[in-house]
């Protein structure tokens, strides 16, 4: 409307509204409102509501343990089959959100409140992210399984296996074997996972005891909180090279085998300062960064021209890696420690 008032200072009210397709009605009736807001006043009671005692009442009767378990259209039914007639339906149902009553009236089964996964890497083979994929089969509805630990500071996929099934009993050994290759020590990793029956399974949750392992879960139905596995397995299906199907359990297995291998030597990745995984796992990225600053240092040096801000400098490489960072204080507190 204030479009309409600036041009009504203008050229008129009339033409103004006329122009803008506004009706001058409207138009006084915003003027007015502003200047002299109207009131809120208490909607008055009806003379035909129920009383009190009457809503009270009402209340006890739906409430009765013959009635919990039924809807108020059952209830007042019924009533009514017995000779009995207490109010409407409709309001039994606006005494029962008056009173808060209005959702299922029994005890109900309180989902706990699952704890957000805070993890920090700030070094290889400290937290380990773990999932199981389908690769779909021959035929349709057959399918192999991809077990793959995925190391969240370098990137690297420590291990990974294909089955015929998912099982707890494949994960321990994949498992067992790959802390045995990377010869991880006592409470030294911490694997995260989601929730997923091999994961949950007690073989395993007895192998994390026995190995000393911290184990970590992402919330039901929350997928961010496995967001490495997840990114990973997108990289693999969306390779050229992945076929819609694989022939057998043989052809799916050679072809992982070509792919990691690819993944773990050639693959670079941005948050990583462009480099394998493998690089930054053993330990290998502060020399590669130092050949790329002499390369960029003489590249300086003969046409500094060229650099118009600064002297160029290679990409920073990782300090750390987190699955869900929490507030910067935490963070900071985290580190310090």
């Amino acid at each position: 409307m204030s479009a309409a008032e600036d041009l009504g200072g203008r050229v008129g009210v009339a033409p103004a509204c006329r122009g803008l397709g506004v009706a001058r009605a409207t138009l006084y009736r915003r003027r007015a409102t502003r200047k002299c807001p109207r009131p809120q006043q208490p909607r008055p009671r009806p003379a035909r509501a129920l009383n009190d005692n009457e809503r009270q009442e009402v209340l006890d009767v739906l409430n009765e343990d013959r009635f919990c378990d039924l809807s108020p259209l059952a209830v007042w039914a019924i009533l009514l089959d017995a000779g009995r007639y207490l109010c409407s339906i409709r309001t039994m149902y606006r005494i029962l959100a008056a009173a808060g009553a209005g959702r299922e009236r029994r005890n109900q089964l309180r989902h706990p409140n699952y704890q957000k996964p805070e993890l920090l890497a700030t070094a290889p083979n400290q937290v380990w992210s773990w999932d199981i994929t389908k690769l779909k089969g021959p035929v349709k509805w057959s399918y192999f399984y991809l077990y793959v630990i995925l190391d969240i500071f370098s990137r690297k996929v420590v291990g990974w296996m294909v089955a015929d099934c998912e099982s707890g009993a494949l994960a321990k050994e994949l498992i067992e074997q790959t802390c045995k290759k990377e010869r991880i020590h006592r409470d030294q990793i911490t694997m995260h996972a989601d929730r997923g029956p091999p994961m949950t399974s007690k073989v395993v949750a007895f192998l994390y005891a026995d190995l000393g392992v911290t184990k970590s879960h992402s919330r039901p139905y929350t997928s961010n909180d496995n967001p490495f596995s997840e990114s990973h397995f997108r990289t693999l299906k969306y390779r050229p090279d992945f076929p819609a199907r694989f022939g057998s359990i043989e052809d799916a297995r050679a072809h992982c085998r070509v792919f990691f291998a690819w993944y773990n030597r050639e693959h670079r990745h941005s948050s990583l300062a462009l480099m394998t995984p493998d690089t930054v796992h053993y330990g290998r990225a502060e020399a590669v960064s130092a050949t790329r600053s002499i390369a960029l240092d003489a590249a300086y040096r003969a046409h500094p021209e060229r650099f118009v801000r600064r002297a160029p400098t290679p990409p920073a490489l990782p300090t750390e890696t987190w699955i869900n960072p929490p507030a910067r204080e935490t963070a900071a507190l985290a580190l310090a420690h």
